[in-house]
């Protein structure tokens, strides 16, 4: 007789052979019927817990935002480590693309029939991730590192241009182009926090080799 497991650890059975098979084969390449057979369960199972192969990757972009949005939390509470370094951890942490099948969630994001999905992710980023910044920028000024009176607003400004102008859809522009975009973006943010011409360079690698800051 098959085992009867919880819904949850069902459902999340579900998304992880998903997340495995959508990483292996692409969002468009994996059938339905693919992840049955990765889960052993009957197709009404399946629509039990999801009504469709895009409700499953919705389901996974939310767990994927969920999880970073800890990490980033937990990485911003940790004052053993230095301001500037923690902040440059934080917005690695954000980008979903540097996790295992991140890639193949941002092109199925970023179609324009999800165009829905992918501002809902724009909204979760610009509530939650400024105050996470924010809270590492205060501490920053406490200790005589940034010097602003407005930290949360610095960083709503910073997160919003990210999103804005390093978004393949929103803003189009060459490789060449986007690289000039970045030691500009890095100094005027020196300007809004106040610190010294060419301190925050190193914050350049966030951006990895193509330029891709944005977590969206």
């Amino acid at each position: 007789m098959r085992e009867m497991k919880k819904a949850e650890e069902r459902r999340n059975e579900i998304l992880d052979a998903a997340d495995e098979l959508f990483t292996q084969k692409g969002f468009d390449g994996t059938s339905t019927s693919n992840i049955l057979e990765k889960v052993g369960i009957a197709r009404g199972t399946l629509y039990y817990h999801f009504k469709s192969k895009e409700d499953i990757m919705d389901a996974l972009i939310e767990r994927y935002t969920s999880t970073m949005l800890a990490k980033a939390r937990a990485i911003a509470e940790d004052k053993s480590i230095a301001v500037n370094e923690r902040i440059l951890r934080v917005v690695m942490a954000l980008n979903i693309q540097h996790e295992n099948g991140g890639q193949e969630i941002m092109e199925h994001v970023h179609k324009p029939q999800n165009a829905l999905m992918h501002r809902k992710i724009q909204q979760v980023v610009m509530n939650q991730v400024p105050p996470i910044l924010t809270a590492i920028i205060r501490d920053g000024i406490e200790q005589g590192v940034y010097h602003t009176p407005y930290p949360y607003e610095c960083m709503e400004m910073i997160i919003a241009y990210t999103n804005a102008v390093f978004d393949d859809d929103l803003v189009l522009m060459t490789d060449e182009e986007r690289a000039a975009r970045i030691p500009a973006f890095i100094f005027n943010v020196e300007r809004m926090l106040g610190v010294e011409s060419g301190s925050l360079l190193y914050m350049m690698q966030m951006f990895g080799k193509d330029g891709e800051g944005s977590t969206t």
